[in-house]
């Protein structure tokens, strides 16, 4: 039977501020990459989408699709790089062999859990942060609910975050993470709303589209921008809020038990 990582929370000398340290360092001094590039990526899709769709689709009402768009893709952005952080650094970690020095000092399995999904946190709102100010050179776009705005973005960071150190637990090579990025995350993202209203779907994937927790992100993301949404905002909230709690207790317990931690 595999170890428990059941160390009680140490009083003094917690291991947790150096590894949030650690792995927020990781992606800040490559911000090139974690940063930068995911934020060209999102500004290309909006200048592609919008020059195509801007006088041929209209959204909410009174809504522009440019301004309909950006919302979509800060989230889109914000998931994915909250998914990369904790899952990459734990492949790699496994990968050169060096995962077992995470395991030598004072930390609990509640600390770890803590510093791998905060720093996925921040790397995805810094991300989403990015895009949004890149935009304001295109539109304005004023947000009408910040609190909603900080909510949903902290929710869904804090899913993907905890997905992606589930996935880095259980991958043991990059094709394994690959296959959960290429199967799961991106699909779910993509349809769910990034680029569309689902009302603009038919009655059948409309249906589909209330089954998929990114959804959920998005919309009640996008409320916070406009107070406009296709579901209720609590709606969201309470479904995000849900999941997030599911995957966190089970990302817990994995880690507790010592899941391909200590092999």
């Amino acid at each position: 039977m595999k170890p428990a990582l059941t160390r009680p929370l140490p009083a003094a000398g917690s291991g947790f501020p150096t590894l949030l340290r650690k792995e927020l360092l990781r992606f800040w001094k490559v911000s090139f990459q974690t940063i930068a590039a995911p934020v060209i990526t999102a500004l290309l899709y909006l200048v592609v989408f919008a020059q195509v769709l801007q006088d041929r689709v209209q959204v909410y009402g009174s809504v522009p699709y440019t301004s309909f768009l950006i919302p979509g893709l800060m989230m889109m952005s914000m998931l994915q790089n909250a998914f990369s952080n904790p899952s990459s650094s734990l492949i790699q970690s496994r990968i050169t062999g060096n995962l077992v020095f995470m395991l030598l000092p004072p930390l609990s399995h509640r600390e770890i859990f803590a510093a791998y999904v905060l720093a996925g946190v921040v790397r995805g709102l810094a991300v989403g942060l990015c895009v949004w100010l890149v935009a304001l050179c295109f539109v304005s776009l004023p947000m009408a609910h910040p609190g909603w705005v900080l909510v949903f973005g902290v929710l869904a960071c804090g899913i993907m975050g905890t997905l992606g150190l589930i996935a880095g637990l259980w991958s043991e090579k990059f094709d394994q993470l690959a296959a959960f990025q290429n199967f799961l995350i991106i699909p779910a993202t993509f349809l769910s709303g990034v680029f569309y209203s689902i009302h603009t779907l038919p009655a059948f994937w409309q249906h589909v589209s209330h089954w998929n927790p990114v959804f959920y992100t998005i919309d009640g993301f996008r409320y916070g921008f406009f107070s406009m949404s296709d579901v209720s905002p609590w709606h969201s909230l309470a479904v995000v809020g849900a999941v997030f709690v599911a995957l966190t207790v089970f990302a817990l317990r994995l880690l507790a038990s010592g899941y391909k931690l200590r092999t």
